[in-house]
């Protein structure tokens, strides 16, 4: 899946498969993670939202079911 950079202190890149539903995520540490099933409007909420890292934490991270893709760089 695509990414594209984000300016965050907590996330690198967000890509988002509106088929599939699926919000793709690296993190500064390196680490991967797909959340599944998630709205078109909760990814553009994330996009917009002021702090990233915060609104993962509080709108998707609590809400979305995902998996590890890559574990954090060491």
């Amino acid at each position: 899946m695509r990414r594209v950079r984000v300016r965050s202190s907590s996330l690198a890149a967000v890509g988002y498969d509106e088929a599939g539903r699926i919000l793709e995520v690296e993190y500064r540490n390196g680490a991967v993670y797909q959340y599944f099933a998630v709205p078109p409007a909760v990814h553009l909420a994330l996009m917009a939202a002021p702090s990233l890292g915060r609104h993962m934490n509080a709108y998707v991270k609590p809400v979305f079911r995902c998996r590890r893709v890559r574990a954090a760089s060491a």
